[in-house]
């Protein structure tokens, strides 16, 4: 009699052997590279697309990467990819067959946002590799190459301001500042005893203010009056800080009202009036600040921010639903739209890719703000990476960070220094769907009398940027100055 349990549990272990020796890569660091040993996460990316695939935005451009976490590891020895290593999408074995281009990255964490471009990264320049179906090929990676920290060059208009910030550096038990790019305006040069409001601009997720480098653009006015713009990137280790105080990333909202600036203040020639504006992540950002420093801050034009309510994230109520994969109708969850309708970007895509790449990507990044530590110093998920399933006790925590929240239960405290300083805009197709938390604040403030200004135009995350949006949102900061009193 034919023993089918046996031959089904052959066929298994045949296959789970073959899987462990399967496909393969091996990499190893050259001694032009470091000379001292490595201990911590590397990572393999492929694409058939792109030839720099570490340059790609992960969970926008799907491609499959790998990940393993090693210690020690010497100049010139060489570690293993292989189907035990953490994948996206799927085992090393199993991706389609086809040629790639490589690239292998070691992380040394020091500062920089993304991986594939943070200072001090080992890497190589990318290397074609055919994958056949014979899945026991092996390909051996050298890296020779190291991120270098991007240089700032400064011109009469544009200059650089580092920060050093005692806060942070004894979060992160090393050297780090916060940095800008600070715009100056031609009648900074023209009228040398005029003193000028300063407008603080922060920048959305993945903005850098090297973009600023060797530019020589003078700052333009708030609508009529001259000003000094501080233009504030964001990035961190974990992604973008938002300027906000959290477990995971640090004093970064402190760091930025008592360290930076202090110096902003003292280096340059400003009359005590400090403004905020921000598109995307950086609309977050100026609301956070404005609504938890009302002090500090004039007022603020935020511009299509990041989730200010909690009960619509991504079209997700954080608080009453279940997954961060699938709708209630099963249907799979959006991280990104064209036109507010048509599917871009899953969350699924984002969270199982994200997975690999543990750090300084998009969703990961409001882990990194929103989320408590776990127990092994990383920061706790939003939602199992596997299932989508939301967990309840973090969400608890991210309650902390829902700006809509904070403001409506706080507002008897809130309301004498913050009646009144605050407009959001937004595009009513908005690709990541962030009109729908903007109008649910607009809800609360409303029933509060807060004195908020709302404005909803046409277009999307990126198109609703039209001179008509742009001058009503410094209209309403030039308006705030004025009441203000403060003398130039």
């Amino acid at each position: 009699m034919i023993n089918y349990k046996k031959i089904v549990l052959v066929c298994i272990a045949a296959s789970c052997s073959l899987h462990a020796i399967g496909q393969k890569f091996t990499a190893s660091f050259s001694q032009d590279a470091s000379a001292t040993s490595f201990s911590g996460k590397v990572f393999l990316y492929l694409s058939k697309d792109a030839k720099s695939p570490k340059d790609e935005m992960v969970g926008v451009d799907l491609f499959p990467c790998f990940s393993i976490t090693v210690k020690n590891v010497k100049p010139g020895e060489k570690v293993v990819f292989d189907d035990a290593a953490t994948f996206y999408p799927v085992v090393l074995s199993d991706i389609e067959r086809g040629v790639y281009h490589a690239q292998v990255i070691w992380d040394r964490n020091e500062g920089g946002r993304s991986i594939g471009d943070s200072p001090g990264n080992m890497y190589n320049n990318s290397v074609l590799v055919k994958l056949t179906k014979n899945t026991q090929q092996s390909f051996d990676i050298v890296c020779s190459d190291v991120v270098k920290a991007q240089p700032f060059v400064e011109t009469q208009y544009i200059k650089e301001l580092k920060s050093p910030s005692a806060l942070l550096t004894a979060f992160y038990n090393r050297p780090t500042s916060v940095n800008a790019a600070v715009l100056l305006p031609k009648e900074y040069f023209d009228q040398p005893a005029r003193k000028f409001p300063v407008l603080y601009w922060i920048s959305g997720y993945g903005g850098d203010y090297h973009a600023y480098s060797g530019r020589n653009d003078n700052s333009m006015p708030i609508d009529t009056t001259p000003c000094i713009r501080v233009f504030l990137d964001g990035n961190c280790p974990g992604g973008h800080c938002v300027y906000a105080n959290s477990d995971n990333n640090g004093p970064w909202g402190d760091a930025l009202t008592q360290e930076l600036i202090p110096l902003v203040e003292k280096t340059y020639r400003t009359n005590a009036a400090r403004l905020l504006t921000g598109h995307s992540s950086g609309g977050w950002t100026v609301l956070w600040l404005q609504t938890h420093y009302p002090k500090v801050f004039l007022a603020c034009w935020s511009s299509s921010p990041d989730p200010v309510d909690f009960r619509s994230f991504q079209r997700i109520d954080l608080y009453n639903d279940k997954s961060m994969f699938y709708y209630k109708d099963s249907s799979l969850t959006l991280a990104g739209t064209i036109a507010g309708r048509f599917p871009w970007i899953y969350m699924k895509n984002m969270y199982l890719m994200e997975h690999v790449v543990y750090r300084g990507e998009q969703m990961h990044s409001f882990n990194f703000v929103f989320s408590t530590k776990n127990s092994d110093g990383t920061p706790r998920s939003l939602c199992n990476e596997a299932t989508g399933e939301i967990d309840p006790v973090t969400v608890e925590h991210w309650k902390n960070y829902d700006i809509s929240l904070y403001v409506r239960t706080n507002w008897q405290q809130l309301k004498p220094d913050l009646q009144g300083k605050i407009r959001v805009s937004v595009g009513s197709q908005d690709n990541f769907l962030l009109n729908y938390p903007v109008h649910m604040l607009d809800d609360e403030a409303k029933k509060i009398d807060a004195g908020f200004v709302f404005g909803y135009y046409p277009g999307d995350h990126f198109t609703v940027s039209t001179p008509e949006y742009k001058t009503a949102g410094y209209q309403f900061l030039q308006q705030k100055y004025n009441e203000s009193g403060i003398k130039n």
